[in-house]
């Protein structure tokens, strides 16, 4: 049987991961391939191993996993063994169980495992992906009415043409009617616009990705333009994917921190508009709770080129980037204050301390130390120290801690110049409260002063007597360019929706901050999606715009939801856990960055850059490629129909044979029609192509007047050409060169099509309107074009190939006259369309 490609996934998946997996049998620690462990196994974890099954943990250390590939949220998450959980707890909250695909990331666990293969939660994902159905993109299913409609419409012509012809004139006249009838079908295909599309599509693709974004589908070029709905991952495309401090809470003060990503560039400002940047160096305080920031921190802040990048947690470095911002770094206070000891976070204390020796500094209570920094920077340190020490006594060390504010908070004794009140408590509870409704990460920092460094195993001693320092809010910024781009959605029609595997609190404030969602707007989760009925998800859709806690069933969900209540839905994704709902939507967006290989294989587009900004630029190219589209379908169909006109009247208004041959019409087809539409493809965007909202994808290519214009533009080229061919076919009637009549009206056509090119830049301005230098190409095609159709006529082995004769001066400029009243046509047509709209 052949090999699903579900399954192929998931091989491909295993082979990520260790090629052997240690496990408990029979008492022993043996090794085992990943195909061979069973449900029952218990396998032993440790960092840096990929797990390879499913299962609950039965005892663990320290252990953190990378669940990206999962949930698609980048931060580790911290497992407890003993913790009970709801059957229903989202994928993201079972903390006490590990998963295939995913990565050990510190920590030891023992493991026994409850699922593998295709069982596990990576195999369910694999069968998602495998049971969704592809279907034709809304261009494919234009092309392929156009197609059938041409085709019923030459067979139509065909035989009305020779039914017609032999009730009028008698069976004699079926070979001529046949070879007009013949003639009238080539005419009717347009055999260049296969060639003109895929062009068209391949350069949008091109000036995609000069905006950041890989196609990887070629009709997906199109497809952007009908999206009315985004639904976008949070982490990574909303937002940086760097933790960046927002707000500090002092014993004192409340600052909040400005700058982008983790450069230590910004401001601590006042929560007042008006408000003035804080000198630090005047602001003890932010001082002291900026050095605990450096201090207590394993990460590494450093710049390459003109990017600033951390080593380790990305929260430990958004702390480096705040002090960075008050002119602390860790270079110089790491010699000021030299590690001697460190009692380790681990996930049960919540917390971490460092102890560093302060040097012979002397501390005392009652004023400030001054002490000078390898550097040049002088820092000035709180000055309140627990009675007990003294009031001016040499301190040798000193002990920072950082962790839970609620924990830290409990074993703080004092804060600022004197005892911790219970005031003071329950406004710093508060004031953490407030921080977490934002949807901020906030840490709790305190110290205290040492005679020696404690003994070990002595944490719950030694962490007690804090000094309480302040609060440290931060969060996964926002890009700055979002904004703009959710603005630029609203404004366009489309619907920003944003789901992702993060709590509800902290969605809820950056959609707040984009303008995804307004304040009480409705918020659903996981669990809550869970117990609806799909009946019941597709009622509600409309109403909501932030998913939180959400697993891969549920983007899946959500994505069939909205296309069943008529949406065209552009989904974001950059995990394993993503491939089925990016291949369920009509355009899935894979991340370049951070997507699996999976993600990207089940996507439609790619960005480069992974920035929700740059789906709403595609989505502005897409338009305008279908509008370029739509436009030389006009073009060229608009000329299809006059040359079918023109040929069926010849024979009808007495003039002897076809006035164009097969191999003029399929000149004209291919040269005549394709060069010019081809450089209208370039057409630039329309001033409002972002201001308007999506055309339904479901629409017909022949909606909104594009097929009356296109009849209404033909039966004009057509009675601008019989009024010439009858008066060439008098004028040549009885000279040396008779058929000269059928070069005149080849010509005429033509030319008449160069006019044709010109005004339909634009449906509602004028050409005098129109910068003829914003599409150049338009002006060298038809430049082209004209020098290539004079060829035709007066250079003799062309002329002797295509079967066209010599024109007089006078002759050829008539036939200028007559094509350039096809320009002044749709002009005036421009100008009655306005003066209607006015009216």
């Amino acid at each position: 049987m052949q090999e699903s490609r579900a399954e192929k996934a998931l091989a491909a998946l295993k082979r990520l991961s260790s090629p052997k997996v240690r496990v408990l049998r029979d008492g022993k620690t043996v090794e085992v391939a990943a195909k061979e462990l069973v449900p029952g196994d218990i396998m032993l974890l440790e960092a840096g191993v990929q797990i390879a099954a499913d299962g609950r943990l039965l005892e663990a250390q320290n252990l953190q996993v990378r669940e990206a590939a999962l949930t698609g949220e980048a931060e580790a998450v911290n497992k407890q063994p003993r913790v009970q959980l709801d059957e229903d707890a989202a994928l993201g909250d079972r903390i006490n169980m590990v998963f295939q695909g995913t990565e050990v990331i510190q920590g030891r666990a023992k493991v026994l495992v409850t699922n593998i293969g295709m069982q596990t939660e990576l195999g369910r994902i694999a069968a998602m992906l495998q049971s969704v159905e592809a279907e034709p993109t809304p261009l494919q299913q234009r092309m392929s009415q156009l197609g059938n409609v041409l085709v019923s419409g030459s067979l139509i012509l065909v035989a009305i043409v020779v039914v017609g012809g032999i009730l009028h004139g008698g069976v004699k006249l079926f070979e001529q009617l046949l070879e007009v009838s013949l003639s009238m079908a080539v005419a009717v295909v347009p055999e260049g616009l296969p060639a003109v599309v895929t062009v068209t599509l391949a350069l949008g693709t091109q000036r995609m990705v000069r905006r950041q974004a890989l196609i990887r589908k070629l009709p997906a070029v199109e497809t952007l333009g009908s999206v009315t709905t985004i639904c976008s991952d949070k982490t990574g495309t909303l937002t940086q994917n760097k933790m960046v401090v927002q707000l500090v809470h002092t014993a004192s003060d409340t600052l909040e921190v400005t700058g982008e990503g983790y450069a230590p560039i910004g401001e601590f400002k006042h929560q007042t508009s008006d408000a003035n940047p804080q000198n630090v160096e005047n602001n003890p305080d932010l001082q002291t709770l900026l050095t605990a920031c450096v201090v207590c921190n394993d990460a590494v802040l450093q710049q390459e080129k003109q990017d600033w990048n951390i080593l380790g947690d990305p929260t430990e470095g958004a702390l480096l980037s705040l002090a960075g911002k008050g002119g602390l770094f860790k270079e110089s206070l790491s010699q000021q204050f030299p590690r001697v000891a460190e009692i380790p976070f681990s996930s049960e204390r919540k917390r971490m301390s460092v102890i560093c020796s302060t040097g012979s500094g002397i501390w005392g209570g009652g004023h400030e130390s001054n002490h000078k920094v390898t550097g040049g920077e002088h820092i000035a340190l709180s000055t309140f120290y627990p009675p007990t020490l003294g009031s001016s006594v040499l301190a040798p060390y000193m002990m920072f801690t950082k962790g839970s504010p609620e924990l830290i908070l409990e074993r703080c004794t004092y804060m600022g110049g004197g005892d911790l009140t219970n005031e003071q408590r329950e406004q710093i509870l508060a004031q953490n409260n407030q921080m977490a409704a934002k949807g901020l990460r906030v840490l709790g920092f305190a110290y205290k002063p040492l005679l020696e460094p404690p003994p070990e195993d002595s944490s719950e001693t030694a962490e007690q007597g804090l000094v309480w320092l302040g609060l440290v809010g931060m969060l996964d910024a926002p890009r700055p360019e979002v904004r703009e781009a959710v603005a630029r959605c609203r404004e366009a029609g489309i619907r920003a929706v944003m789901i992702t595997g993060d709590h509800q609190l902290t969605a809820q404030a950056i959609a707040h901050d984009l303008g995804i969602a307004k304040p009480g707007d409705l918020v659903l989760t996981g669990q809550q999606l869970q117990k609806l009925s799909q009946a019941e998800l597709e009622q509600e859709v409309g109403k909501v715009s932030i998913y939180a806690r959400v697993s891969p069933e549920h983007k899946l969900r959500i994505v069939q939801a909205l296309q069943t209540q008529g949406e065209f839905v552009a989904m974001t994704g950059d995990g394993v856990n993503d491939a089925p709902a990016l291949k369920q939507a009509d355009i899935g967006v894979a991340m370049g960055i951070t997507g699996t290989d999976v993600s990207k294989e089940a996507s439609d587009m790619i960005l480069l850059d992974d920035n929700f900004a740059t789906i709403v630029k595609a989505v502005e190219e897409g338009r305008v490629v279908y509008t370029n589209i739509r436009r030389f379908i006009k073009y060229i169909l608009g000329s299809n129909i006059g040359e079918v006109l023109t040929i069926a009247a010849a024979p009808l208004i007495g003039l002897g044979g076809v006035p164009l041959s097969p191999l003029q019409i399929l000149w004209m087809n291919l040269v005549t029609d394709g060069l010019p539409a081809l450089a209208l493809a370039m057409e630039p965007a329309e001033p409002n192509v972002m201001k308007r909202p999506p055309y339904d994808p479901r629409e017909s290519i022949f909606a909104r007047g594009l097929g009356l214009y296109m009849v209404r533009i033909g039966v004009i080229f057509a009675i601008l050409t019989i009024v010439l061919m009858v008066w060439a076919y008098n004028h040549t009637l009885g000279t040396n060169s008779p058929d000269r009549w059928k070069t005149m009206v080849f010509t005429t056509l033509c030319l008449a099509q160069m006019g044709h090119a010109i005004a339909i830049r634009s449906n509602t301005q004028l050409t005098i309107q129109l910068n003829p230098f914003s599409n150049p190409y338009v002006l060298g095609a038809v430049t082209l074009t004209t020098i290539l159709q004079l060829m035709l006529v007066y250079v003799p082995p062309l002329q002797n190939f295509f079967g066209t004769h010599w024109l007089s001066p006078i002759e050829i400029l008539i036939c200028l006259g007559f094509s350039a009243l096809m320009f002044i046509w749709i002009e005036l047509e421009k100008l009655f369309i306005r003066w209607f709209a006015n009216r």
